[in-house]
């Protein structure tokens, strides 16, 4: 190999010398941020609210254990089975 033809080939492609990269600062320098749409701040508070809400309805739990001490709760049993059967066929389709 001669290294006088390989210098030629380097002059041609410049490979010879090293470059360096030039960095550029405080051009890109701005903040992110996020906005929130109005119907996000919606969902947000619902959301708030769901969760800061009782998952028993004690109003309902009051009257029906009132109901039940009194002996005056009377369940239909036809009414009880057909709505457990619809509950049961709308959880199988």
């Amino acid at each position: 190999m001669r290294i006088e033809t390989y210098n030629q080939i380097a002059s041609v492609y410049k490979t010879n010398g090293t470059v360096k990269s030039q960095k550029t600062y405080g051009v890109n320098a701005g903040k992110d941020q996020v906005q929130i749409s109005q119907i996000g701040r919606d969902y947000q508070i619902a959301k708030q609210a769901v969760a800061e809400a009782s998952d028993i309805r004690e109003d309902k739990v009051a009257d029906l254990k009132a109901k039940i001490q009194s002996g005056s709760y009377d369940v239909d049993s036809g009414d009880f089975a057909s709505v457990l059967l619809q509950k049961y066929q709308a959880a199988v389709s």
